[in-house]
């Protein structure tokens, strides 16, 4: 019976990736529990089974007495003497179990044990996996998606994890089986087992593809001080180098374009302005409204952050952008609520500005290391 047993967890620990002296430690503390009840429910049986050594033993230690109050635990001298010829009262002895007389028991304790044993170490092993790339940019393939909800199944490594319908770039569309970058935003280990949650349209998975293109921000030359973006449609991001001499947004955009093409490509057309930081807020929030051209920065208060920029009067849609979306995406960018003038101080027929010259910061999108 034990070569068989001892076979079978090796068996086991390779086709499951689970140690099994894991599994042994396991079934032993369960057949403990088993067999503790009886003997009056006393803590007095001890289970040994060493892999290595292919060790399977099970025993109950008593205590030698003249005169037995506790039948479980107690032993007189000439029965102790059975089991060990020196035995003595006060002294504890090891009586062996034949491991024949409850082998059903160990056989339905171990295959309940096995499958408890299994799915803890996969969800430790689910659990590290994720842990390990927290904040970082994967590859996963798509499994399935729900025709309901629009939730996709993918496959990390040896793991599963939901991609929400609300973390997907809008109008993109996943197929089963193709392959696609996520960012791990966070994890988290629950009643369920663990949880990555996983983002396609969070700032980090831009910040992620250009430390993977830029050697320069790999290296720590530049530095990436914050990003916000419209998943699908524009990212803004700001790049900053220490030394004064490296051309930090040249050096992310690359040789006509080359390096942030293909994090274009990567996100689908996705634009992406890249501008200079600076600890100047006015140099920061000109950068900012990039492409568009700006005349002048007026800091109206420092707490809370509120600005007036002043454009040209042709270039005041373009600061503006569809929607609102190259000033609002300026604002979180910055962290400044910006109100953006025409330099003629006109708005055509309107008599106010229009509510979309007027950005709020929001929650400022920086990304963490």
């Amino acid at each position: 019976m034990n070569q068989e047993f001892f076979d079978a967890l090796r068996v086991m620990g390779e086709e499951k990736k689970v140690p099994p002296a894991y599994l042994a430690e396991k079934i032993a503390n369960a057949i403990v529990v088993a067999l503790r009840k009886d003997y009056g429910g006393r803590d007095i049986v001890t289970c040994t089974i060493d892999v290595e050594k292919e060790i399977f033993k099970v025993a109950v230690h008593k205590t030698v007495v003249e005169e037995i109050e506790d039948e479980y635990a107690e032993i007189l001298p000439d029965e102790a003497k059975k089991y060990d010829a020196k035995a003595m009262v006060g002294d504890t002895v090891e009586i062996l179990l034949d491991t024949k007389q409850f082998g059903r028991i160990v056989a339905q304790t171990a295959k309940h044990v096995i499958r408890q044993g299994i799915r803890e170490v996969e969800r430790s092993q689910t659990l590290a996996e994720f842990q390990s790339r927290n904040r970082l940019l994967v590859s996963a393939v798509v499994q399935r998606i729900d025709p309901r909800t629009g939730n996709a199944t993918l496959s990390i490594g040896q793991s599963e994890a939901v991609l929400p319908k609300l973390e997907q770039v809008p109008d993109e569309v996943l197929y089963e089986g193709e392959h696609i970058k996520v960012y791990i935003v966070d994890v988290k280990d629950t009643e369920r087992g663990p949880r990555a949650m996983l983002s396609r349209t969070h700032p980090g998975l831009v910040k992620r593809l250009f430390e993977m293109e830029v050697p320069e921000i790999q290296e720590g030359i530049i530095e990436i001080k914050s990003i916000s973006r419209q998943a699908g449609s524009r990212t803004k991001m700001a790049v900053w180098a220490e030394n004064s001499e490296i051309d930090a947004v040249g050096a992310c955009i690359g040789q006509r374009g080359a390096r942030v093409n293909k994090i274009v490509e990567e996100l689908a057309g996705e634009k992406i302005d890249i501008v200079k930081y600076s600890d100047d807020p006015v140099a920061f929030i000109s950068e900012s409204l990039s492409p568009a051209k700006v005349l002048a920065v007026e800091i109206l208060s420092e707490e809370p952050k509120v600005c007036r920029v002043t454009v040209p009067d042709s270039q005041l849609s373009l600061a503006i952008g569809n929607k609102g979306q190259n000033v609002r995406l300026a604002a979180r960018l910055t962290g400044w609520k910006i109100d953006i003038r025409p330099e003629s101080g006109f708005y055509g027929e309107e008599e106010t500005p229009p509510a979309e010259s007027v950005a709020e910061p929001d929650e400022p999108q920086t990304t963490e290391a």
